[in-house]
């Protein structure tokens, strides 16, 4: 995901002089392509991601496109006062792209985990919340937010990630995509689960239990018809995430569903614990530990599928 931004904020840069690019003294060489070509709108800020963060408004508010590019908690939580204070009560275009979105940096330890991202700028007036799901979605979400005029938050994963769209997709902040029809179960994934998602659609299959696969990339604005859709269509709703159950895209949905009058399937949050990662490992390696592996979510959904279809008997 990391080189597809940095390839597309080089080719954004190209046909628009507006667009300068913050780091948080990361990533020097990945942008050596921008650097080379935009020297002047290149700004290695260092560890000051507080300062970063104050520049980029007064960037934005000067007319400029500024894009800020860090470590996840580096990038949020570091700097949440800042974003909330100067950024977002300003209404100002800066885009904000965190890298390592989740468990993606689990061998580094708690300081590098970022399962409290999505909540805590959710919260915030005015931010939009944008998780690719993989390679083609970062490049396109990119797009999107240099289009906007309010800010917007990417996160990203790491490096690695399967892709999933063969071909660009309609892609629009706050509209999810259907990455696969099913009827049974409607898997709504967020980031860099959504290959996940599919595994575990695949693994609901053998079972004779079909799944729909949505990749909610924008978890605010949520996309309200298709939750309305999933929610009248599917016995069983998941919402997958690599963040904590609280506040993200599992809490979006079930704030969504306490304002509907009846809602009518079960929902089913999938996401790390409301507690610290402590154990050191790979986040193939912490996934399992922490139950968001294929194997472990297919064995949910299904348990919470059938439990749902008896409900649905019973009444």
């Amino acid at each position: 995901m990391r080189n597809a931004f940095a390839q597309e904020i080089s080719r954004l840069a190209a046909g628009d002089p507006r667009v300068v690019l913050l780091s948080g003294d990361i990533g020097n060489r990945l942008f050596d392509p921008f650097k080379n070509d935009f020297a002047d709108r290149f700004f290695n800020c260092g560890v000051a991601e507080a300062n970063m963060m104050s520049v980029a408004a007064g960037m934005a508010s000067s007319g400029l496109r500024p894009v800020v590019y860090t470590i996840v908690p580096f990038v949020t939580t570091r700097c949440l006062e800042q974003i909330r204070v100067d950024v977002c009560y300003h209404n100002v275009p800066v885009v904000i792209v965190g890298v390592g979105g989740g468990l993606s940096y689990a061998g580094l330890g708690a300081t590098h985990h970022s399962c409290e991202d999505i909540a805590l700028l959710r919260m915030l007036p005015g931010m939009n919340v944008v998780c690719p799901g993989d390679a083609v979605e970062t490049r396109l979400a990119l797009r999107e937010a240099l289009s906007q005029s309010s800010p917007t938050y990417i996160r990203i994963g790491k490096k690695g990630e399967p892709i999933v769209h063969e071909h660009d997709p309609d892609f629009r902040i706050g509209r999810a995509i259907v990455v696969r029809e099913g009827a049974d179960v409607a898997l709504v994934s967020t980031g860099n689960m959504l290959p996940t998602a599919l595994d575990v659609a695949e693994a609901l299959d053998e079972k004779n239990v079909h799944a729909r696969v949505v990749s909610m990339h924008t978890v605010k604005p949520i996309d309200e018809q298709t939750l309305a859709e999933v929610f009248t269509q599917s016995a069983l709703v998941v919402s997958i995430e690599e963040h904590s159950i609280l506040g993200g895209l599992g809490g979006t949905i079930a704030e969504w569903c306490s304002d509907q009058a009846e809602p009518t399937a079960q929902l089913l949050r999938i996401g790390t614990p409301d507690e610290f990662f402590h154990q050191g490992g790979s986040q193939v390696y912490a996934r399992q530990q922490l139950g968001l592996d294929a194997d472990s979510i297919a064995t949910r959904v299904l348990e919470s599928f059938r439990s749902a279809g008896s409900k649905r008997n019973n009444s």
